[in-house]
């Protein structure tokens, strides 16, 4: 198969230099944390490389269905000799896929006449919103409610089947590379030092060869519950690049006719691999805040009105682990103009909550700390460009960090069910959800003991100071769309205020009130399931205003990167 590329020399010497396109290293060969590990933990981390390798070409099929092809392209011409596909291949690479996105919310598309599509490749890249939600309605009025249910379920790729629709479950579309990973998992128990690590390894297997969600239940149940283990593996689902499944409920007859049905339509997961060594002194530091999630749960907005994941009354099934990471890939690893520093998981369309599992949250250490003196130079020139000199003092790239904690933690608060009805909106809500609550509850944390009055000033001025971005974002970009609307409404509210050379003044007594008062307001919209108020909350704040402008033009003059890449020298030894 034959493709033309997309970008020129040009471009992508210009996209593919150091000061465009950052590093992101992780673990290196000789890493410490590695060595420190035992003999049967070294064996098994190379079986748990060779897994996340295979769970990326799922991604990429994925994510689109030229990817692959494209890529064996790519490395053909490379053998030529051609440097146009050897620095395209750099940005593919990177983004992991023919389309990615960059930090300034611009398409980075690499094969020429290639289209972003809402649906991905979970879709045909030939059918249209409106064209889907024509078919489900003639299916659904055909009494075809079972497959109907099978298209907008959250772990099957749709065809075609003549007019009508066909969905196929992953572990039927993906068999050949969920049988290699269930295989390296197996092999990887066979010599792992920890009993339920290894019994969790087994559990995920097994619901990798077989159509059965309940078993992904019982290994999503397990993993949630690892707490003393020394390797850290996480086969990830989340939802984030399925924008065509909740648009069903943008269309009125539809949305009826699911709601006479009984089907709740819930986005398609990608599939993503974290491998990582388990950092003892991270992770003690990290349960500490864990005897307060109790707290945290009774000082939540409207606790009455809805249950929610962590108790306020009794201990919670909620484990935390800060991990060394050896290995992100695929949606884990796609760097797409950011990348995840943590994650709280299972979500809470995943069925192991309904069997009383437990959620878990792991934080990436190698990429939120980046002391690299390219990186230390570009935060001091960011803050000399765009923030108050009298608040330089509380600036504290560690309380991002701490903040991230709060984040993470406030997933597991809040309404627990029925956020499905705000559609292609959800997760934009839930992560200003997320990020508000981290905010709203530094008081009571730190009247708590948790943070110091410094240690709070310190988080709610980086945050403050870290509220700007580059470029208006697409709706698509769920965390970044959050981040222009919090922009938006702390400057309303007078918490944050920018001047018009572009500095940003905090008022750092208004942060945790204006945080409260929106997520309020949040919690509201999620309470409301109604898709047109949500979209009503999107509205009102996401404002790309004058004030956001002023700083996202200091933002470009003294930052030239547009994305990133990561770089595992651990992994590339282990998987030789």
């Amino acid at each position: 198969m034959s493709f033309e590329l997309n970008l020129t020399i040009e471009e992508l010497e210009k996209r593919t230099h150091k000061d465009y396109l950052i590093k992101k290293e992780m673990l290196k060969e000789d890493a410490q944390e590695y060595q420190n590990l035992d003999d049967g933990d070294k064996e098994a981390l190379k079986h748990l490389v060779k897994a996340a390798n295979y769970a990326n070409i799922v991604y990429m099929k994925q994510d689109n269905e030229l990817n692959i092809p494209f890529l064996n392209y790519l490395e053909e011409e490379i053998k030529k000799g051609n440097k146009q596909a050897e620095l395209t291949k750099i940005l593919f690479d990177a983004q992991l896929g023919i389309i990615g996105i960059d930090s300034e919310s611009k398409h980075v598309i690499l094969l020429k006449g290639a289209k972003v599509l809402e649906g991905k490749a979970f879709y045909p890249s030939d059918l249209s919103k409106e064209e889907l939600h024509k078919i489900l309605k003639e299916m659904l009025k055909n009494g075809e409610k079972d497959e109907v249910e099978k298209i907008l379920n959250q772990r099957t790729i749709v065809k075609r089947d003549g007019n009508k629709l066909k969905a196929f479950d992953y572990t039927e579309e993906f068999k050949e590379e969920f049988t290699a990973i269930a295989n390296e998992l197996e092999e990887a128990a066979k010599t792992s030092t920890n009993k339920d690590f290894n019994e969790y390894l087994i559990l995920q297997a097994k619901a990798l060869r077989e159509n059965d969600p309940m078993l992904d239940a019982h290994a999503d149940k397990k993993w949630a519950s690892l707490q003393d283990t020394p390797l850290e593996f996480t086969l990830s689902r989340e939802q984030y690049a399925d924008l065509l499944t909740g648009s069903v409920i943008e269309d009125e007859e539809l949305k009826k006719l699911l709601e006479e049905n009984n089907i709740t339509a819930i986005s398609k997961d990608s599939i993503g691999i974290r491998v990582g060594i388990v950092n003892k002194k991270g992770t003690e530091d990290l349960l500490k805040v864990k005897n307060y999630l109790p707290l945290m749960a009774e000082n939540m907005p409207l606790k009455e009105k809805y249950e929610q994941n962590i108790s306020s009354d009794e201990d919670n099934l909620q484990t935390m682990v800060d991990a060394d990471i050896v290995s992100l890939r695929g949606d884990e690893g796609s760097y797409r103009g950011g990348i995840t520093i943590a994650q709280n998981l299972p979500n809470n369309d995943k069925l192991s909550l309904t069997i009383g599992g437990g959620r878990r949250n792991v934080y990436h250490r190698q990429v939120r700390t980046s002391n690299s003196p390219e990186a230390l130079e570009r935060r001091k020139k960011r803050l000399d460009a765009t923030l108050n000199q009298e608040l330089h003092k509380y600036y504290n790239p560690e309380s991002d960090h701490w903040f991230t904690i709060g984040h993470e933690n406030v997933h597991s608060l809040g309404p627990k069910s029925g956020t499905e009805a705000l559609g292609k909106y959800k997760n934009i809500i839930e992560e200003n959800k997320a990020d508000m609550g981290s905010l709203a509850l530094l008081d009571c944390l730190t009247d708590a003991g948790v943070y110091t009055e410094e240690e709070k000033n310190q988080i709610l001025v980086t945050f403050g100071a870290n509220c700007f971005l580059k470029a208006k974002p697409e709706l698509s970009q769920a965390h970044r769309v959050r981040t222009v609307m919090q922009a938006y409404f702390f400057i309303k509210e007078g918490a944050l205020s920018v001047n018009n050379e572009g500095i940003i003044n905090i008022n750092i007594e208004k942060m945790i009130p204006t945080a409260r008062k929106m997520l309020t307001e949040i919690i509201e919209v999620q309470l409301s399931q109604d898709f047109n108020r949500g979209e009503r909350f999107i509205n009102d704040y996401f404002h790309w205003t004058k004030d956001i402008e002023n700083v996202s033009k200091k933002l470009k003059e003294i930052d030239k990167s547009l994305n990133g890449r990561i770089i595992t020298p651990l992994a590339d030894k282990l998987q030789k």
